[in-house]
């Protein structure tokens, strides 16, 4: 088993531990990432980056990661499969030559 899947072994049986499989529909859940991922912003709201608190900053993030592994999970989504589509989709969009060094979008490279 690899690590992630053992990951996602142990956040599922966190929740089925305590009956929450039944709040845990796909909009709840992205519902859920928004709102984790506001709290993570908020660490950062009128501080720079190297203000913000580490030891929230790593909960917060967590608690985002948990609920993205639970929507894929939920959705019957490889979460390697889908993040390496992605990369690969990006690497089309963002060619080294182009888009080193740069911020710009793809549509502006």
């Amino acid at each position: 088993m690899s690590d992630l899947q053992s990951l996602i072994t142990d956040i599922l049986r966190f929740r089925d531990d305590r009956d929450w499989k039944q709040f845990h529909n796909a909009k709840d859940l992205a519902l859920a990432i928004a709102i984790e991922a506001g709290e993570l912003n908020e660490l950062f709201l009128w501080k720079t980056a190297d203000e913000a608190n580490r030891e929230k900053l790593k909960k917060e993030l967590a608690d985002v990661l948990i609920y993205a592994l639970l929507l894929a999970h939920t959705e019957g989504l490889d979460v390697a499969s889908i993040i390496r589509e992605k990369l690969e989709e990006n690497s089309r969009k963002y060619p080294v030559d182009k888009a080193k060094g740069t911020a710009k979008k793809y549509n502006e490279l």
